[in-house]
């Protein structure tokens, strides 16, 4: 349709005086312009637009006519008629100047193609030089009112009640004028003759002829308006005959529709009345009113005075509207309003200040309707300007811009599913964004440019639609400028055309035509210009695969002819296939391998495409299939608005039998002046055997009769492609019928193939309402696309002075922006609302894999809601129940009424959930579904409908199971809910936070305030793990805040209840990492409840399942025995030194024999191999061996004082991936010097092997520390384990001797170890290893309990200082230096945090943070 498009221009008139032009006339084809003023008449071109001539009367002359008022051009341009103020007509003849033929041409650069061209094309591109002369002076009279050219004859309305009929060259052959009281009038054609009302003192105010009305269309000066019509074909008083429309008064002009036979009328109301002709009795029927609504203009709909002008554009596909209080409107031909601008930025400025409207004395239509040409009544004369003559005035003429759809001209675009507009200058699609990309390397590659699919077989056969990312990925166009070279001398372009992929346009101006590649970027023009210039196309433009076909005028044959050229090829006629038509071709379609052209005399031509591809460049061959006479059916050729091949039919083709038919040409549907007329495929005779080809191609079955299956159609929009799986969709008709909305002509299948009911039709017609003007349809995707004008204002660029403002403040600058909306919704309602929920279903079911099927369901249930719910009158039959029992069926129910329930007003709850059901049922399906969101947008229902008890318990159910499944923003919002019900019981506002919650990441954030640091040395870990303050233990900032708050109130005892007794269910089920999580996300204090509950739930029945338990959880290995690694290892077999002999190199023998009774050192089958990493000095656990012959190598603290090299931390190694790999070259050259061997680095990544992944080792080492501080030992020697941290184990023993521990928990910790060491001897011997290590602890443990040692009182674990004082005597204190040290040698980086920690969950963060802390330095001797 049209839009808008940038800032008007303003055309400066060169005219001295001080009259300024109020009145704008074009001629028959666009191109002059007639703008009167009192005394001058001035002829301007439109492109380029300027002034030709200018027309002075004589003062004298001036006097004696009277100021000029209206002007009426000859059909053929050559003549015009102004009538003046005293009755007189003047008859001017255009005369085309001897001397120059032109008056602007364009230079070109020396060089330039376009220089060599045939003689005479410059006149086609610039200014013509002309000259006018007053030919004939006729006087009346009697002031002249309207002024109306019809055929060669120039139809006058005197105030006296007379028409006069004359000739153009002055003469009246002898005709009589006709007066108005001898007319007739009725209410119809067919009353009864004699005047039927009182004419003796009306005049015609205002008249139109309508060439397929056959008649004028008249507005009187009462107000009353009519149409006049001769009977005969002679425009004599006697064959005249009036018909009026009794219900109108307040006419004030009309404007006639010649391509959809209607007669728009202005009021003095202000709004349009549209009529039509009723064929069969001639009366004036009210078609429909273009009137701005008070909804979407409450401040100027009844504010805008009478209308002024109506005009229709050039293609008859809109009417531009102008009130006397000023301001534009337009409206499509049936009614659609498509702009206005008496609102938004057209009427106010950027502050937010009101504009005048600016009031319009005179408008018309450019050529193709690219430009509206305006001028302004509100400059009015001052008397100063009348002594200035000299002056150079301004006239107020102003140019607007448009941009229109291409299916106003080339309605065979109605089979694409891409939407093309066409500016003057441009071309704008929605298509080409994806595929462009795509197809550009394709293109450069290919040097003929010709794209991939030019040599898919399948291109021929399968159309596959556009994606939607492509159609829908963002508002704007691809725009494409037309040729410069062909526009200059082929303005203005008529015709355009997209191809079914989007890849190619093609357009057609005045001659010749021209395409362009979105692949290659490139337009083709033809090389030979004498070939462009000699063909006009006359029926439109249209794609079939990559020919373009068009009906064109040859017009150095004077022939009319159907081509075809290939796209690939040059543009030449060489390479076109050429078909000589009969007559004249008015429309052109294609339909498969199919085309249909409508001609001149009201025949229909069916033709056959067929591809041949034997030469170089592929070829078509054109042949004649069917001619169709519809001169019985059409009264006038122009008419016919669109012709269109199509498969579908009405009940009799329906059959689930015939699936082959589906796409055949079944059916020619025309659209005759809005009326939708389809004719079928007479099938009554003996059928065709398919199999039987040869005769189907020559014979083809004979159309039945017209079936008109609509009215008031503005476009159609139909496809040849099919799916099975959507052919409600693909089968279906869809039409646009302007203020009416959109229709669909839906098909009706059976059920499950079953027979059909006699009863039921085939088809059925579903109107509905859409807010957006369709361009296209998506016909899969169930969506309509379009355009819609935005404005943006730039008036706080210029300031506000009294003089003339520029245009930029005066109007907004225009865009088009792409858009589109979905309409399934609507249809599945319709189906509803007839009672076949089945179609419905069948329909939606199709349907449901559409991303955005769920809000189609919403809108569904909402639109119904709102219109049912807010009736002032009771609903006999309510459509409510219906739909919500249809939404039943999708397992999106829930979502979709809780959705709806929540954009829709609290008022109107009650009766949605009166239809869909209680919303407590709905909430315990949610937490049946596990559908945790859902149900909590129930509860927000629940708690407006339902007393605070009920919500309560609905809440507490829901925060219960989110912490069971982890959802930890909804618990946070849970616990915020319950606070808010429990302070709506006290009858005060709900808290609000003040804070902000903590963030949803997985991990240990509230350990965020606290600060746990390692040291290298012995003293430093000691001071660090157990002296840490007790303000660390209470967590600070917002969760502190949060639980600090109202500690007191019964309600956060309420909620502090279920968190306790989640965590207890979470530590009984030895769920640690779940546990942390939950502390972390909702801010519990975990601490002093493990404290709480150290001798109750913090307990542990089973080590063995428990050590399991965390393994599984975080993610941990079980330790390997890294002697059969090395006794596996492909470095072993005597091909490298062992280990053992470095050691006895680098160490005395006696400490080494001394470490090897002590710790039992095994020999591996191919020798002694120990190694050994420490930061410390030499000391080496001792313990039994257990077994015969199984032998474990242990990797244990060594360190010679005077041979180190420092080769880097573990944590090094583990970030090196390379190392682990096998890559050694990265190692420091100095690593050479300590000869080790490549099995002794295998041993070392097998140590590294048994860590896990580093954010569990901070995780874990996070959770022992707080099991520490609450004094739950049971728990941390278990993560000790898991870490092999022996000095954890050592000081937690050592500390049991000093302090009063429970004899139970002894008891349990000495039963556990028991129970951990025979499972590791069963089932992980990996644990041997260390539990060897920490045996004497163990037996320390087991003499204390054997002891009962009571101490005098107990002290908590967090405040115990473990100096060396209270140490045990010398092998321990070497056994605590030795493991504090194997802590910082090998628990890879781990214990290698030095900084404080801020640990959140989240990987990043604790990446970051790993690398910022202190490395250890590993050296080996």
């Amino acid at each position: 349709m049209y839009f808008l498009s940038g800032w008007p221009r303003r055309l400066l008139c060169p005219l001295k005086g001080s009259e300024k032009p109020f009145h704008i006339q074009p001629d028959s084809r666009k191109l002059v312009f007639a703008l009167l003023s009192q005394s001058q008449i001035s002829l301007w071109y439109s492109r380029p637009s300027v002034l030709i001539v200018s027309y002075k009367e004589s003062a004298k002359a001036a006097s004696r006519f009277g100021s000029y008022e209206k002007t009426e051009w000859k059909p053929d341009s050559s003549m015009f008629a102004v009538a003046t103020a005293n009755g007189y007509i003047l008859l001017f003849d255009i005369v085309c100047s001897e001397q120059e033929k032109y008056l602007y041409e364009p230079v070109y650069p020396k060089g330039n193609p376009r220089v060599k061209v045939t003689p005479g094309y410059k006149e086609e591109q610039c200014a013509p030089s002309l000259t006018v002369e007053m030919k004939k002076v006729l006087d009346f009279q009697a002031k002249i009112t309207s002024l109306q050219s019809m055929q060669d004859d120039l139809v006058i309305a005197t105030n006296d009640g007379i028409l006069h009929l004359i000739h153009w060259d002055g003469l009246t052959n002898g005709r009589k004028a006709i007066n108005l009281c001898s007319v007739p009038f009725s209410v119809d054609l067919q009353s009864s003759r004699g005047p039927s009302l009182d004419f003796e003192s009306v005049h015609i105010q205002d008249m139109e002829y309508g060439v397929t009305l056959d008649g004028f269309a008249v507005v009187f000066d009462d107000g009353r308006i009519g149409f006049i019509t001769p009977v005969s074909s002679k425009l004599t008083a006697e064959n005249l005959h009036g018909v009026w429309a009794q219900e109108v008064t307040d006419g004030t002009c009309v404007a006639v529709n010649n391509k959809y036979k209607l007669m728009a009328f202005g009021c003095a109301n202000g709004s349009v009345l549209v009529y039509t002709m009723d064929t069969t009795t001639g009366v004036m029927q009210l078609s429909h009113k273009l009137e701005l609504t008070p909804k979407h203009y409450p401040d100027i709909w009844n504010k805008t005075g009478a209308v002024k002008l109506i005009r229709w554009s050039p293609d008859c596909s809109v009417a531009m509207v102008t009130w006397a209080c000023g301001g534009l409107s337009l409206w499509s031909v049936f009614g659609a309003h498509l702009f206005c601008t008496l609102g938004g930025d057209f009427a106010h400025y950027s502050d937010g200040t009101k504009k005048e409207p600016m009031k319009i004395s005179s408008m018309s239509w450019g050529a193709e309707g690219y430009h509206l040409w305006a001028i302004s009544g509100d400059s009015t004369q001052v008397g100063s300007d009348l002594e200035n003559t000299n002056v150079v005035q301004q006239a107020e003429i102003l140019q607007f811009q448009f941009i229109k759809s291409a299916l106003t001209v080339n309605p065979c675009m109605n089979n694409q599913e891409q939407v093309l507009l066409q500016g003057e200058d441009r071309l704008y699609l929605n298509c080409g964004d994806a595929l462009q990309n795509q197809n550009s390397s394709t293109a450069a590659a290919n040097s003929g440019h010709q794209p991939v699919r030019e040599k898919n077989p399948l291109y021929n056969d399968i159309l596959v639609p556009q994606g939607l990312s492509t159609l829908l990925g963002h508002r704007h166009w691809h725009v494409v400028q037309i040729h410069s070279t062909y526009l200059e001398s082929n303005w203005p372009i008529k015709f355009a055309a997209i191809d079914q992929l989007g890849q190619c346009v093609a357009v057609a101006g005045r001659y010749g035509i021209a395409h362009y590649a979105l692949f290659t970027r490139k337009w083709k023009l033809f090389g030979n210009i004498t070939q462009e210039q000699n063909m006009a196309v006359t029926g439109g433009l249209a794609w079939w695969n990559d020919f373009i076909v068009l009906a064109c005028y040859n017009l150095i044959d004077q022939q009319e002819e159907l081509r075809l050229y290939l796209r690939s090829s040059n543009l030449d006629n060489v390479f076109a296939h050429i078909t000589k038509v009969q007559s004249e071709t008015l429309l052109i379609n294609v339909f498969k391998d199919m085309v249909i052209l409508f001609r001149v005399d009201c025949s229909i031509c069916l033709y056959s495409i067929d591809r041949k591809d034997d030469g170089p460049n592929p070829t078509a061959s054109v042949q004649v299939l069917q001619e169709v006479s519809m001169s019985r059916y059409i009264p006038h050729p122009s008419l016919v608005v669109s012709i269109t091949l199509t498969s579908v039919r009405t009940e009799t083709g329906i059959t689930l039998k015939m699936p082959q038919q589906a796409c055949a040409a079944e059916s020619i549907m025309l659209n005759l002046a809005g009326q939708l007329i389809l004719l079928q495929r007479d099938r009554s005779g003996p059928q065709v055997r398919e199999k039987d080809s040869v005769s189907k191609q020559k014979k083809l079955l004979p159309f039945c009769a017209p079936v008109v299956l609509a009215q008031c159609v503005e476009n159609v929009w139909t496809t040849c492609r099919s799916n099975k799986q959507k052919r409600h969709l693909l089968e279906a008709l869809w039409l646009n019928c302007g203020e009416a909305g959109m229709k669909v002509w839906l098909p009706l299948f059976p059920r499950d193939n079953r027979k059909p009911h006699s009863f039921l039709s085939r088809r059925i017609m579903l109107p509905f309402q859409i807010n957006i003007y369709p361009l296209a349809v998506l016909f899969e995707d169930a969506l309509v696309l379009g355009a819609v004008n935005e404005t943006v204002l730039y008036d706080n660029l210029y300031t506000h002075n009294n003089e003339k403002e520029p245009l930029e403040v005066l109007f907004p600058f225009c865009t088009v922006e792409r858009t589109s909306q979905i309409y399934l919704h609507h249809i599945l309602r319709q189906l509803l609302v007839r009672n076949l929920g089945e179609q419905a279903l069948l329909l939606a079911q199709s349907c449901a894999t559409l991303p955005y099927f769920p809000h189609v369901l919403e809108l569904m249930l909402h639109e119904v809601l709102e219109e049912e719910a807010t009736s002032r009158e009771p609903i006999p039959d309510p459509l409510l129940p219906t739909v919500a029992k249809f939404i039943t069926e999708f397992p999106l129910f829930l979502q979709t009424v809780v959705h709806c329930a929540r954009k829709t007003e609290y008022a109107l709850w009650n009766y949605l959930f009166a239809a869909v059901g209680n919303p407590k049922d709905l909430f315990e399906e949610c937490l049946l579904a596990q559908d945790l969101d859902t149900a909590a947008s129930y509860l927000i229902i629940l708690q407006n409908m339902e007393v605070p008890a009920v919500s309560r318990q609905h809440a507490t159910l829901l925060f219960s199971t989110a912490l069971e499944q982890g959802k930890w923003d909804l618990c946070r919002h849970m616990i915020r809910f319950l606070k808010a019900i429990g302070a709506g019981e006290l009858e005060t506002p709900p808290p609000t936070p003040t804070h902000q919650e903590p963030s949803s990441t997985g991990g240990f954030e509230f350990f965020k305030h606290r600060s746990i640091s390692f040291s290298q040395s012995l003293e430093g870990l000691t001071a660090s793990k157990f002296n840490l303050q007790k303000t660390l233990s209470m967590p600070s900032g917002p969760s502190a805040k949060r639980w600090s708050k109202d500690v007191d109130s019964a309600e956060n005892m309420y909620i502090d209840e279920m968190l306790w007794r989640h965590a207890r269910r979470l530590l009984e089920e030895m769920r640690l990492k779940d546990l942390s999580s939950f502390a972390a996300q909702l801010g519990f204090e975990l601490i002093g409840w493990l404290s709480k509950e150290r001798t109750r739930a913090a307990r542990v029945e089973d080590f063995v399942k428990a050590l399991k338990r965390l393994h599984n959880d975080f993610l941990w290995p079980f330790p390997v025995i890294p002697s059969s690694c090395l006794v596996n290892s492909p470095f072993k077999n005597g091909k490298y030194k062992t280990v053992g002999e470095q050691f006895l190199k680098s160490q005395s023998t006696e400490t080494f024999v001394t470490s090897d009774l002590e710790s039992g050192v095994i020999n591996a089958r191919a020798g002694h191999s120990c190694l050994s990493l420490n930061t410390a000095h030499t000391q080496i656990d001792s313990g039994s061996l257990q077994g015969p012959q199984t032998q474990d190598a242990i990797l244990s603290p060594l360190l010679s004082k005077g041979d180190e090299c420092s080769i880097g931390s573990a944590t090094d190694l583990t970030e090196t991936s390379s190392m682990v790999d096998g890559d050694w070259t990265m190692v420091d050259e100095g690593f050479s010097a300590l000869s080790l061997t490549q099995s002794e680095l295998e041993y070392i990544s097998m140590e590294l092997a048994n860590k896990g992944p580093r954010k569990s080792q901070v995780q874990l080492r996070y959770l022992m520390h707080v099991f520490m501080e609450a004094s739950c030992l049971e728990w941390c020697i278990i993560i000790a384990l898991i870490l092999q941290d022996s000095a954890v184990i050592c000081q937690i023993i050592s500390s049991i001797q000093h302090s009063e521990v429970p004899m139970d928990i002894l008891q349990g910790i000495k039963s556990g170890m028991l129970a951990v060491d025979g499972w590791a001897l069963a089932d992980c011997p990996g644990y041997k290893p260390f539990l060897n290590r920490i045996k004497p602890q163990l037996q320390k443990l087991s003499e204390v309990t054997e002891e009962q040692i009571q101490p005098e009182s107990f002290q908590p674990l967090s405040r115990l200082s473990i100096s060396k004082t209270v140490e045990p005597p010398s092998p321990w204190t070497e056994d605590n230096r030795n493991t504090a040290s194997h802590i910082n040698s090998i628990q890879n980086d781990g214990s290698g945090i030095t900084s404080r920690q801020e640990e959140d969950g989240q990987g990043e963060e604790e990446e970051e943070q790993l690398e910022d802390e202190g490395s250890y330095e590993c050296s080996l001797s």
